[in-house]
């Protein structure tokens, strides 16, 4: 009698350390949402409510697929492949009605950049959301998950305005294999009772851990190399698109808290303009509004930089949009010891979704004054290349054809204008012949020779 009491007490002290644990995909959302019950949650198709276990990647695109047969506020495309043939997912929503012709917005919108032109208040906004590309930063792709769900099924009318006026491209998980490598580890090392200390072998990933991509390569510096495929994929997509805002959620020091940009004022790359700096700012005031709310910890500009114009807060700035990074404090695997106390996968999960949301509602409300600040960015820079007395640039070619064409197929990719010399011209004593050497276009307007600036040779190599 007393052996199965014993047992029946350890029976309800575990129900007990499970409910304590448990909880619900609606729980991460909005308490005021209504949610349309056709649409499926993220725990229907994965099994288990987000932030139990670290969803691999294939759970996130059968669930993402699913979303999108379900619902007809979404499209789902393949926009390539990883190193490991994981697809990449690009998701795209708005009303129904505007996804219907969703071509003709997106030309539309890709004209109006071009031509410095600002829009017409029926016009939508560009809103680019990026999620995990350090794959063992997974708090943004599994929170990625849940803010599909609710674009695709919620009622309120908060995102019935959102969707009225936004076009949002959503990069669910842009480091498929690493983060892949790292659900593993997470996920092979958990036990029912999640261990916190960080000693523990659950926070301690192997070596290669899962920030990196197939070739074991920071995918977070290739926004300008364009070495792998996923970094061609998402540049293809984001010049198709050119946003009006960039999201980049990450993970850092488990012992942090939560960071929003800016980042250190007098560590900002001397080509972000104070404009965009004063946008970023603008909408830190609703991150911090939200987190706030819930009272949660953060900082801004105490912390990390925009210098280098290859990552994905940064590259955004330089093409006249708002880029903008946020940094969660890592759990590292499911619940982790912290001088702010315990963190648990879920709690990371929920700051990266609360931001997402204050994202949403801080650009629809300066709809206006992030598109008018585009189409100024986009008159400015020509004005300013105008004024500078340089044509463009005249590059004399490798004798390696294939190094040439690596460096055509960059320029290219980033929609950087080039072409063969159409004649014969010398410039600075150097000969540089017709249908061989490089022009590189920098203004509009006539091209004299002593308007061309020369650059060395093509002698770099990809890294």
């Amino acid at each position: 009698m007393k052996l199965l009491r014993y047992f029946a007490g350890l029976v309800m002290a575990l129900a007990t350390l499970h409910q304590a644990f448990a909880m619900n995909d609606r729980d991460f959302l909005p308490a005021d949402a209504a949610l349309d019950p056709a649409i499926p949650a993220p725990a229907s198709v994965l099994g288990y409510p987000v932030g139990t276990w670290h969803a691999r990647h294939d759970q996130i695109v059968q669930y993402l697929q699913q979303l999108g047969m379900a619902s007809d506020r979404l499209s789902v495309e393949v926009v390539g492949y990883t190193h490991e043939q994981r697809p990449l997912l690009m998701l795209t929503f708005t009303n129904p009605q505007r996804l219907a012709q969703i071509d003709t917005v997106r030309s539309a919108h890709l004209q109006r950049v071009a031509e410095g032109k600002t829009p017409a208040q029926s016009d939508p906004l560009v809103l680019w959301m990026g999620y995990s590309v350090h794959g063992n930063e997974s708090s943004g792709a599994n929170a990625a998950l849940l803010v599909a769900y609710y674009l695709a099924a919620s009622q309120s009318e908060e995102v019935k305005q959102l969707l009225d006026n936004a076009v949002i491209i959503m990069e669910p998980a842009i480091n498929p294999d690493g983060l892949s490598r790292f659900a593993q580890w997470a996920n092979m090392h958990k036990g029912l009772t999640p261990n916190s200390d960080p000693n523990h072998r659950d926070h301690n990933e192997g070596w290669p851990s899962g920030r990196m991509n197939h070739y074991w390569f920071d995918l977070n510096r290739d926004w300008l190399l364009l070495t792998h495929p996923e970094s061609r994929a998402r540049i293809a997509h984001f010049q198709q698109w050119r946003p009006h805002v960039l999201t980049d959620f990450h993970e850092m020091g488990s012992n942090s808290t939560f960071f929003f940009q800016p980042g250190i004022p007098d560590r900002a790359n001397p080509w972000i303009s104070r404009e965009n700096i004063s946008m970023t700012n603008l909408l830190g005031q609703y991150h911090a509004d939200a987190l706030d709310a819930e009272n949660k910890l953060y900082f801004s500009e105490e912390s990390f930089d925009d210098f280098y114009l290859g990552k994905g807060s940064s590259y955004p700035d330089v093409q006249g949009s708002i880029g903008i990074l946020f940094e969660q404090a890592s759990s590292r695997g499911h619940l982790i010891d912290t001088p702010n106390g315990q963190l648990s996968f879920a709690d990371t999960i929920q700051n990266q979704v609360t931001t997402s949301l204050s994202t949403f509602r801080g650009a629809l409300a300066n709809k206006s004054k992030l598109q008018q600040y585009q189409a100024d960015f986009v008159r400015r820079t020509a004005k300013q290349a105008n004024e500078s007395g340089i044509a463009g640039y005249v590059v004399k070619a490798s004798a390696d054809a294939a190094l040439n064409q690596q460096w055509l197929d960059i320029l290219q990719q980033h929609h950087i204008k080039v072409w063969q010399l159409s004649a014969d011209m010398s410039k600075n004593g150097t000969a540089y012949q017709q249908g061989r050497d490089y022009f590189v276009l920098s203004q509009s307007g006539a091209v004299s020779v002593d308007s061309i600036v020369v650059l060395y040779p093509t002698r770099f190599r990809a890294q």
